[in-house]
Formats: C-alpha cells, structure tokens, sequence
C-alpha cells in the first residue's frame, strides 16, 4: 500500500513528491521513499542537463557558421552574434555547475557541427559552409573564442 501511495503522489503532484522525498531525506527516513522514482527522477535530470548542453551546442555553431560565412547586413551579424554570446554563456554556466559535462561536449561536438551544419546550408543554400570545423575545436575556444 505504501507503494501505491507514493505512486498515486508522485503521477497527482510532482512538486509535492519532491518535498515529500526531500523532507524525508533530510530526517532519514529512507523506507518511505520510493527509490525506483527517485532513481528516475536523477536520471532524468542527467538527461535533461545532456540534451540542453547538445540543443546549445547545436545552436551556437549554427549561428557561428552565419556570422563567419553569410555575407548579410550588419544587422544580422549583430543579432548572431548576440545569440552567440548567450549561448556560450548559457554552455559556460551549464559545465560550471557540472564540469563533467565537458567530456560529454567532446564527444557529441562532431554530431552536432554536422547538425548545425546542415541546417545552415539548407538555410543559406547560396552560401559555401565547409563540412568539417576548420577553426580551434578546443572547448574553451568554441566557448570564447571570436572567429570573425
């Protein structure tokens, strides 16, 4: 039965199984956590903090790929460039708070220039992108670096 009240309040009221679990955490009364959710839940927040470090990647290269190679106005670049500084600073923030998140950043930094990559050029048909990065691929220079 306990089991089921903890699943009945976790699927009603995620908020309030939080602080539920939190305040039982914190006294240490660990038989009445659902663990299995718990797990979830923790696995879920690996995840989400993957698939945001990958979707930011993904659009800071694209964007540095139009401010480097798409002849436009100055209005444009002004705005990429914008939208390149929030995104490096927004990957910056995400790696401090969980550095481990750098080797991940390597690993997935080719799928994503091939991502970004093809979304430009389907964007900027006229324009040439060449299809590896030709610049400093390091992460810090990716994250500070200006290519322009």
């Amino acid at each position: 039965m306990v089991e089921t009240t903890h699943s009945r309040s976790y699927e009603q009221d995620l908020m309030a199984w939080y602080e539920d679990t939190i305040a039982k955490l914190k006294t240490g009364n660990f038989n009445d956590i659902n663990i299995d959710k718990l797990v979830e839940e923790i696995e879920g927040l690996a995840g989400r903090d993957r698939r945001e470090l990958k979707s930011r990647l993904r659009v800071l290269l694209a964007h540095l790929l139009k401010r480097i190679y798409v002849n436009n106005s100055p209005d444009d670049y002004r705005d990429w460039e914008i939208t390149v500084r929030e995104q490096r600073q927004q990957l910056l923030d995400l790696l401090e708070q969980s550095p481990s998140l750098r080797n991940y950043f390597a690993e997935i930094l080719p799928r994503c220039w091939n991502d970004a990559r093809i979304e430009v050029k389907e964007d900027y048909p006229q324009t040439e992108f060449p299809n590896e990065w030709i610049f400093n691929g390091e992460i810090d220079a990716l994250l500070g670096k200006k290519f322009w």
